[in-house]
């Protein structure tokens, strides 16, 4: 959903996730409501993982990998699940759609954001 969101140059997230089926009765609502929050705040999201990136620009990141970051970024700051867990699902997620560098970057990133954060 995020990565047509993204595609689609971030229009409202709600005609995206209805017309992916994102947010039919049989959806994780769970799911849905990261989404949102990752869409409602993604320039905070963005300007927490430019800090860690120092020299990257945030369009030199490919688009899963910035989704995957977002997403990563979110649950850090939600606090909902353990900051070991949010990093291990956010790899889990590039090595099953990004490339094979994707998930050790992902790694190093979450990783220095979660340390800003005093989360580990």
């Amino acid at each position: 959903m995020l990565y047509a969101w993204e595609l689609q140059g971030r229009p409202d997230l709600g005609p995206v996730a209805n017309a992916l089926g994102s947010g039919g009765p049989g959806a994780d609502q769970r799911a849905v409501a990261l989404a949102r929050a990752v869409a409602a705040d993604a320039a905070r999201l963005d300007a927490e993982i430019a800090v860690a990136v120092e020299h990257w620009r945030m369009e030199r990141i490919g688009v899963v990998e910035r989704v995957i970051l977002r997403l990563g970024v979110r649950e850090l700051m939600d606090g909902a699940v353990p900051a070991p867990v949010a990093i291990s699902e956010a790899v889990r997620l590039a090595h099953w759609f990004a490339g094979p560098r994707a998930p050790a970057f992902i790694n190093g990133v979450l990783d220095a954001i979660a340390r800003r954060l005093g989360r580990l």
